[in-house]
C-alpha cells in the first residue's frame, strides 16, 4: 500500500501503463488467490479480443508503415507496431521520441515483441483464457486510477502516435502469462514448512553482513551471433539512465528477470545472494552508481546500487497502520464558489458521518460509493505524504473518523483501525513463502521463454 492509494493523483497514461502491467504481473505470478480462471467469455482460444482491441477497431492500415519486420511461427510484426513500441517507451523514459532515437530503439523492441507473440501463442495453444472482459477492465482501472473517462486512454495513446492494440497485447500477455506460470509450476507453487524455515534460518546467518539495495535489468542474449547487437543495446539503455531517464521504467520495459515487474528492485541483499561477477561489481559501486554492462549467464546485467547498509540486525522500526477510508466522487470537478447539489449532499454527509462513526465495523458496512477500496491494506506512517496527512493520521484516535477532507474530485474519510509498532526488517514466514516461490517463478519464467524461443520458427525481416 502506498499513499498514492489514498490521494490518487494524475500521471502519464504511459507511466500509468507501465506500472499498472508490472503490478498486474507481479500479482498473477506470485499469488495464488489471483491466479483466477478465466472469465466468461473468453473465445476458443482464450486470447480475449483481437489486435484492435475491445473497442472493436482495428488501426488502418497504412502501406510502409505494415512494412513486416519479422514473422514468429507464422505471424507477422510490423513496422508500426515496433514504432508504437518505441515511441511509448521513449516517451515515458524521457528520452524524447525522435526518428533517431525511435531506430536505435528498435533492435530491440522487436525482440522484446518477438517474445511477447511467443508468449501469447502459448497461452492460446494451453488454452488459457484471457477475455475481452478482461482486458476492458483493466483499461477501465487504469483510467480510473488517473480519474479519466471511459475511453480516453485509447484517445490519449493514439494522439501519442501509438497504436493502442499494443497496449492491448501487452495486457494480454501479462495477464495470460501470469496464468501459465501458475499452470505450470503445479505442485511446485506449494512451499513446505521446512523450506520457510531453512530459508529463515539461512537469512538468519546473514545478518550482520553488509546489505545492498540493488536494482538490475537483464537483457538476455538468445543467439551467440546477436551479442554485440545486445551490447550495443545495453549501452545504449546505461547512456540514457545517466541521462535521467527513470531506472525503474526502463526496468519495467526491457528487463527480461521476473524483477522487471518491481521496476528491477531486488530489495535490500547481501553479496553472497549474488553471482560472482555482479557481486564484485557491486561491492565496489558507490550509491547512486550505474555499472557498465555485466556479463552473466544467458546474457548482461546492468545494476544501480540504491544504498548500502552496515551489520543490518533487523532492527527497522515501524509506526504500521490498519485503516479505512470512504471516498464519495463530486459529479464534476469542485468550484468552491459554485458547488453543485450534489457536491453539497456529498460534503453534508460526510460531516454525518464524521460525526457519527465510532467504529470501522460501521465503515464496513456502509455501501460503496467509489472503486476505492474501503480497507487498502497496511499503511506505514512514515513514508505517508503528503506530511498533513501523515501529521492527521498520527493523532487520530483509533476507531474515530477524521474530519471530512475535500479535494477537487471529492470527499474522503479516515479512520484508524489499529496501530501498532512493527520490525520491517523481520522476516515472516509468509514473506520467505513469497520470495521462495518468486525465486522458483523467476527460474520458470526464463525456462519457458528460451524453450519457445528454441521451437520457433522465427523469420527476421528488419
Amino acid at each position: 500500500m502506498t499513499p498514492s492509494t489514498l490521494f490518487r493523483t494524475p500521471i502519464r497514461p504511459a507511466a500509468t501503463l507501465l506500472r499498472f502491467c508490472a503490478l498486474l504481473a507481479f500479482s498473477l505470478a506470485l499469488s495464488p488467490a489471483a491466479w483466477s480462471q478465466p472469465r466468461p467469455g473468453a473465445g476458443p482460444s482464450g486470447a480475449g479480443p483481437s489486435a484492435a482491441g475491445p473497442s472493436g477497431v482495428a488501426p488502418a492500415p497504412s502501406g510502409a508503415a505494415n512494412r513486416i519486420l519479422a514473422v514468429v511461427n507464422g505471424e507477422p510484426v510490423t513496422h508500426s507496431e515496433i514504432t508504437s513500441r518505441s515511441r511509448l517507451f521513449a516517451l515515458n523514459a524521457g528520452m524524447g521520441a525522435t526518428p533517431e532515437m525511435l531506430a536505435r530503439l528498435q533492435p530491440q523492441v522487436l525482440r522484446l515483441a518477438v517474445d511477447e507473440r511467443l508468449r501469447i501463442q502459448e497461452i492460446q495453444r494451453r488454452r488459457i483464457g484471457v477475455s475481452d472482459q478482461d482486458i476492458a477492465e483493466a483499461l477501465g482501472d487504469i483510467e480510473r486510477r488517473n480519474n479519466l473517462p471511459g475511453g480516453a486512454m485509447r484517445a490519449q495513446l493514439r494522439n501519442a502516435g501509438i497504436l493502442p492494440s499494443v497496449l492491448f497485447d501487452q495486457i494480454r500477455a501479462q495477464i495470460g502469462w501470469g496464468r501459465l506460470l501458475r499452470q505450470a509450476l503445479g505442485p511446485l507453487a506449494e512451499i513446505s514448512p521446512q523450506e520457510v524455515t531453512d530459508y529463515i534460518a539461512n537469512r538468519r546467518a546473514q545478518e550482520g553482513r553488509a546489505e545492498f539495495q540493488v536494482g538490475e535489468i537483464y537483457i538476455p542474449v538468445d543467439d551467440p551471433a546477436n551479442e554485440a547487437e545486445v551490447r550495443r543495446f545495453a549501452d545504449e539503455v546505461i547512456s540514457q539512465i545517466r541521462r535521467g531517464s527513470p531506472f525503474p521504467v526502463v526496468a519495467t520495459q526491457f528487463s527480461q528477470a521476473q524483477s522487471a515487474l518491481q521496476g528491477g528492485d531486488l530489495g535490500w541483499i547481501t553479496l553472497t545472494q549474488l553471482d560472482p561477477e555482479t557481486a564484485a561489481v557491486i561491492g565496489r559501486m558507490p550509491s547512486g552508481a550505474v555499472s557498465n554492462p555485466i556479463r552473466v549467464a544467458g546474457g548482461f546485467l546492468i545494476v544501480t546500487l540504491r544504498g548500502k547498509r552496515e551489520g543490518s540486525r533487523g532492527d527497522q522500526m515501524a509506526t504500521m497502520l490498519n485503516i479505512r477510508q470512504i471516498f464519495t466522487p463530486f459529479d464534476r470537478p469542485l468550484d468552491p464558489q459554485a458547488p453543485t447539489e450534489q457536491q453539497r449532499a456529498v460534503v453534508e454527509r460526510a460531516q454525518r458521518l464524521s460525526q457519527t462513526l465510532r467504529s470501522c465495523e460501521q465503515v464496513d458496512a456502509l455501501p460503496r460509493t467509489s472503486d476505492r477500496p474501503a480497507d487498502p491494506g497496511p499503511v506505514r506512517l512514515e513514508s505517508l505524504n503528503p506530511p498533513a496527512l501523515r501529521s492527521m493520521l498520527a493523532s487520530l484516535a483509533v476507531g474515530r473518523p477524521s474530519q471530512p477532507v475535500i479535494a477537487p474530485d471529492g470527499v474522503l474519510l479516515l479512520m484508524v483501525c489499529a496501530r501498532e509498532q512493527r520490525n520491517l526488517n523481520e522476516l515472516t514466514p509468509e514473506i520467505a513463502r513469497q520470495q521462495i516461490l518468486r525465486d522458483r517463478v523467476e527460474l520458470l519464467a526464463r525456462q519457458l521463454q528460451r524453450d519457445l524461443r528454441r521451437r520457433a520458427v522465427i523469420e527476421m525481416r528488419a
